[in-house]
């Protein structure tokens, strides 16, 4: 039966838990990686504090914003200052960036292995680290990526070129008006390909993405698989986390490893087969190495 009922206690001690988790990956047919944000927060990539200040502390004291998160949706009166923000954030997030350590250790630690990762992240840090593309969903977006904001086509746009002439360009918070993208089709503006609400664009990689991920699981899931869930919050439990604890409740081959600070849950019902690991999840993998 699956449970919505809570659990987060454990009797095993940490090192217990790391070596139990060492022996899963190394006996595993499969494994499924379920990245949210913490996964990034750990590599560095915070929205707040000193690194947004680095790059938005004018936007700071002049419209009171306190992270990037947040200030993602502020109504800027201008489509010049909404794309200097823009531009800033995809830059400091996609492209003025190196990948993380957790990175680096997850690959070393899946590398060779039969993997696949599903992520809501939309930084490309698995992209960055060496992961194949091929192994990867990312069900959310990419701050690489454009579309029309109507959207009037199902096509997305790399946006390298004209975000790094906005850094270069902008002056006083605001980009030059020539330097705003437009939708090639209709000529509406483009906007972020993240997924807000409806007017998502989901393009051909995007299904091509989710046919393999299918595939994999229709290959893996019964066997003996290990669903390991690395900084998974409570804004999207129905792509990651909800999917993978009911999979191992139906699966007794199956293990679920949670890593995550301060919310390491799982399911009653299937504690035997859950691994939780209430850390930072830089360390763990570090330690797992």
């Amino acid at each position: 039966m699956f449970s919505r009922t809570w659990i987060s206690k454990s009797t095993e001690g940490y090192s217990q838990k790391v070596e139990r988790l060492k022996a899963e990956i190394q006996g595993a047919d499969a494994i499924l990686i379920g990245a949210g944000s913490g996964l990034s927060t750990s590599a560095g990539l915070t929205y707040g504090g000193e690194r947004f200040l680095k790059y938005f502390s004018d936007f700071h004291e002049k419209y009171g914003i306190t992270d990037m998160y947040s200030g993602g949706f502020y109504p800027f009166p201008s489509l010049e200052e909404y794309w200097a923000w823009w531009s800033r954030h995809i830059y400091c997030n996609r492209y003025d960036v190196t990948p993380g350590k957790p990175y680096a250790d997850l690959l070393e630690l899946v590398r060779g292995r039969n993997y696949f990762a599903l992520t809501t992240n939309v930084d490309h840090q698995f992209q960055l680290a060496g992961f194949d593309k091929a192994r990867l969903f990312y069900t959310q977006g990419d701050y690489g990526l454009w579309q029309c904001s109507e959207p009037c086509h199902q096509e997305t746009y790399d946006n390298e070129a004209t975000v790094r002439r906005m850094i270069a360009e902008q002056a006083d918070m605001c980009v030059p008006s020539e330097l705003i993208p437009r939708c090639p089709k209709c000529g509406r503006p483009m906007t972020m390909n993240l997924r807000c609400d409806d007017t998502f664009v989901q393009d051909e990689g995007w299904y091509a993405a989710a046919r393999r991920y299918e595939d994999f699981l229709h290959q893996s899931r019964n066997g003996r698989i290990l669903f390991l869930e690395l900084g998974v919050g409570g804004n999207t439990p129905g792509i990651i986390k909800v999917p993978f604890l009911r999979m191992t409740a139906q699966n007794p081959k199956a293990t679920y490893a949670c890593i995550n600070l301060g919310e390491a849950i799982t399911m009653k019902g299937i504690e035997m087969q859950s691994i939780l690991l209430d850390a930072d999840i830089g360390a763990v993998l570090s330690d797992l190495r």
